[in-house]
């Protein structure tokens, strides 16, 4: 009598087995896509499929389900070790059916027996289990027809199977599992933002705010629907904007103080917030309300990147004149708006630069040219002492998050450099501060046809500048209160600068056929106005240069026509 139960009870299992298994569809199929496609293919499959039957716009009947059945899918076949669950056994938990072991693991309900052992209900040890498990964790688990192991179980013995042996009995190595773990609710109803990393209250105070990062952050219950089709955006927006944003994930049941205090509160369906620098140097939050693709939650995350950087005209742009306590650095490129990589560094070293950007389309324009570039995009740095560096042309960008990690370590070295510059002008000021260094980005300023008289110092060497720099320091407050009387009759009457002869001497060219080649250091009197230069070969000594400074205000010096408007490089 016993064996015949038995015998029925495992026909009744593999025929059950059998019903479920033709029940449950085919997840592949579910999304539309082949058993070896990419997850590339299978995300673009879910989010297609995810907007065309997502309860807020599809309302016709069957939805809502239909809905569930493609975020099951994806939950599945998005996990590589559930999918390869799923190929080798139709179930992403490794429960193929009929397994060797025993019967009690995750919850299921098992049956096992020890072949040999028919007769003999003591329980003797030797001999190997089997078992089959009646569909995996918790008993309340439902199958795609619509009723729970529970409930076929319940009508075949008059029983639920949550307590004790059906057969009233041990049975030796015969039993069935009476334990059972609490169901999985239905598909697509529970999930959480696993991939995304979480945001307490002191990560958002101590990261996020005033952190110069903009940050796309998910507020959820874990009870609303279509979580796992946001969650699923997200990721692949955060990953096409990686390095220039940062992700993050607040569960509004454990940290409901911070969304209280933010303002959030996720009913119906998860809230999408932007921490945004796109109105003003502090950051502040903005709420998406826009469609739930790929596509348009990236165009907005750029909107809200940070705009720190100042577009500017780069024929009447001037570094030098520009207020500003950081160094400045300066993007040419053929963009007709701000770079997203400009945008990002901007913030995340709006406290250590001041940046601008420009428009570029021709190459031979004489301001292009004088900053010493060849190709774009470019990057110029402009040092404290008045002295511009090409940092990088030609930039090419293999993606985000490597080009702003690049871009990063080139800002970081040029702060170094303009902290060493800082350190030396600081050295060679006294009291009447640090004399310029003539390049093509200050040339205008400093030697411009607005300044009556330009004194340049022309040196070969480092240390016939360290003499010039402080000979000009000294001579410059001396002779500053007499040029209110002198006959230009301005304070700003004469300008001092310093000249790099070995690495400006075309511009040298341009004033004398011989180009001063055989003098080591020397004076240059320059009236841009006129286009007229005087020069002094005399030995340099402070008294020498202020009485070359004396006779220039005074009229004494005969000047001569350049041969060509001098230029800098």
């Amino acid at each position: 009598m016993i064996n015949r139960s038995l015998f029925s009870l495992i026909f009744v299992g593999f025929l059950f087995l059998s019903l479920i298994e033709s029940k449950n569809p085919d997840l592949y199929k579910v999304l539309g896509v082949d058993r070896n496609a990419s997850q590339r293919e299978i995300q673009k499959a879910f989010h297609k499929l995810s907007l065309q039957y997502h309860p807020d716009k599809n309302k016709n009947k069957g939805a809502q389900e239909k809905f569930a059945e493609i975020n099951n899918a994806y939950d599945i076949l998005s996990d590589e070790q559930k999918r390869k669950n799923y190929d080798l056994y139709g179930d992403e938990r490794a429960n193929p059916g009929f397994d060797g072991g025993n019967s009690g693991e995750q919850g299921g309900h098992g049956f096992s027996f020890r072949p040999g052992e028919w007769q003999n209900m003591g329980g003797q040890g030797g001999s190997k289990s089997f078992s089959f498990s009646f569909g995996g964790p918790g008993s309340g688990r439902q199958s795609s027809s619509g009723f729970g192991f529970n409930d076929i179980f319940s009508n075949l013995f008059g029983g639920g199977m949550g307590g004790g042996n059906p057969f009233g009995g041990g049975m030796g190595g015969s039993q069935f599992s009476g334990s059972s773990s609490s169901g999985r609710s239905q598909q697509g109803s529970k999930h959480s933002a696993k991939n995304i990393p979480s945001v307490n209250t002191q990560l958002y105070r101590k990261e996020i705010v005033d952190g110069g990062m903009t940050w796309l952050l998910l507020a959820y219950t874990s009870n609303l629907q279509g979580l796992q089709h946001y969650r699923s955006v997200i990721e692949e927006v955060a990953t096409s904007l990686q390095g220039a944003m940062k992700v993050g994930s607040i569960n509004c049941e454990s940290e409901a103080s911070l969304c209280k205090e933010l303002g959030v509160y996720p009913r119906r369906v998860p809230k999408i917030i932007v921490y945004s620098y796109a109105s003003g140097e502090k950051g502040s939050l903005v709420e998406y309300g826009g469609d739930l693709d790929v596509k348009s939650m990236k165009s907005f995350c750029q909107d809200n990147l940070p705009r720190f950087s100042k577009r500017i005209k780069l024929d009447n742009f001037n570094a030098a004149s520009e207020a500003g306590k950081f160094p400045k650095v300066l993007l040419l490129s053929t963009k007709k708006n701000t770079p997203v990589i400009w945008r990002a560094l901007s913030g995340l070293y709006r406290n250590r630069f001041t940046f601008y950007d420009v428009e570029v389309h021709d190459m031979s324009d004489p301001s292009v040219k004088n900053l010493g570039i060849n190709s774009l995009p470019a990057i110029i740095g402009f040092l404290s002492d008045g002295e511009n560096q090409v940092l990088k042309s030609g930039i090419s960008v293999k993606d985000l998050k490597s080009a702003i990690q690049g871009l990063s370590g080139l800002l970081d070295s040029f702060e170094k450099m303009n902290k060493k510059a800082a350190s030396t002008k600081n050295d060679h000021s006294e009291s009447g501060g640090n004399i310029p260094l003539l390049t093509a980005s200050n040339f205008d300023h400093i030697c411009g046809v607005k300044v009556p008289v330009c004194l340049i110092g022309v040196f070969k060497s480092s240390t016939t500048r360290d003499k010039l720099q402080k000979i000009f320091q000294s001579v410059s407050q001396k002779t500053y209160s007499r040029r209110q009387s002198s006959a230009f009759g301005s304070r700003d009457s004469l300008s001092y600068a310093l000249l790099d002869a070995t690495k400006q001497q075309s511009f040298l060219n341009a004033l004398d056929k011989s180009g001063f080649k055989s003098s080591d250091t020397f004076l240059v009197a320059y009236k841009p106005k006129r286009g007229t230069f005087a020069a002094s070969q005399d030995e340099i000594t402070e008294e020498a240069v202020e009485r070359f400074v004396s006779s220039v205000l005074n009229g004494d010096v005969q000047f001569s026509k350049t041969r060509q408007k001098p230029t800098l490089k």
